[in-house]
């Protein structure tokens, strides 16, 4: 009989029920991941060759991982290469099935990206990269990378980016002009404030001459003998 503890599960029941947090909790946040960037679309020209990147990261580690790239055809999923990692820091194993496709990844960087030469616009759709751990008892993840094959660029609109800058450099010219201006101001100051000092200075002597330091002179000599 299973022992039941005081909130009444059994051990096994305990037991399971760990395991399937851990499961859940651990194993799906931590496991085998991959993912095509931050961006996971591109458009270029027909003609041009492009790069499907791809990396794969797992806190576990992987052995054997295996690993594939396909082309949604309308539905259809055309394999265009697989692979296998043997393990941490070794280069896989790459067998590729389409001419215009080359392997470009490498173990050391946790990459397994394509490049896909002389594209045409029968080559537009998505792509998934694709990744399976057996160390994890086979978890597999993917990520879809779409491609868009234009005949020209498009040319970006820089209208808002020029009125933006017109603005910046208005700001900045009238910054300093009124830089300048108060500059010239200040210098005019300074020059009218000597000015105003030098007739003080004038006008102090001018006073004291008047008050009569001259005739102050002529009192001190001696007085005339009789």
């Amino acid at each position: 009989m299973a022992s039941l503890d005081n909130t009444g599960w059994s051990v096994p029941g305990l037991l399971v029920a760990l395991l399937l947090v851990f499961d859940s909790g651990v194993l799906h946040v931590r496991g085998l991941e991959v993912s095509t960037g931050k961006v996971s679309s591109i458009e270029a020209m027909n003609g041009s060759t492009v790069l499907l990147p791809c990396t794969y990261s797992s806190c576990i580690g992987i052995h054997k991982l295996t690993f594939s790239w396909h082309y949604n055809n309308n539905g259809t999923m055309n394999k265009l290469c697989e692979g296998v990692v043997p393990s941490e820091g070794v280069e896989p194993k790459v067998k590729v099935e389409h001419d215009r496709v080359e392997f470009v990844g490498s173990s050391k960087s946790h990459n397994i990206s394509i490049l896909l030469w002389n594209i045409t616009f029968e080559d537009e759709g998505e792509y998934t990269c694709f990744a399976k751990n057996p160390k994890e008892m086979n978890r597999n993840h993917s990520a879809i990378f779409t491609l868009r094959v234009v005949d020209q660029m498009r040319e970006v609109d820089n209208t808002l980016t020029v009125i933006i800058v017109s603005v910046l450099g208005g700001v900045i010219g009238l910054v300093i002009i009124v830089m300048v201006i108060k500059a010239l101001v200040v210098q005019f100051l300074l020059k009218d404030d000597e000015k105003n000092k030098e007739c003080l200075v004038n006008a102090s002597g001018n006073d004291n001459t008047e008050n009569g330091l001259t005739g102050a002179k002529a009192e001190n000599k001696g007085t005339p003998k009789a």
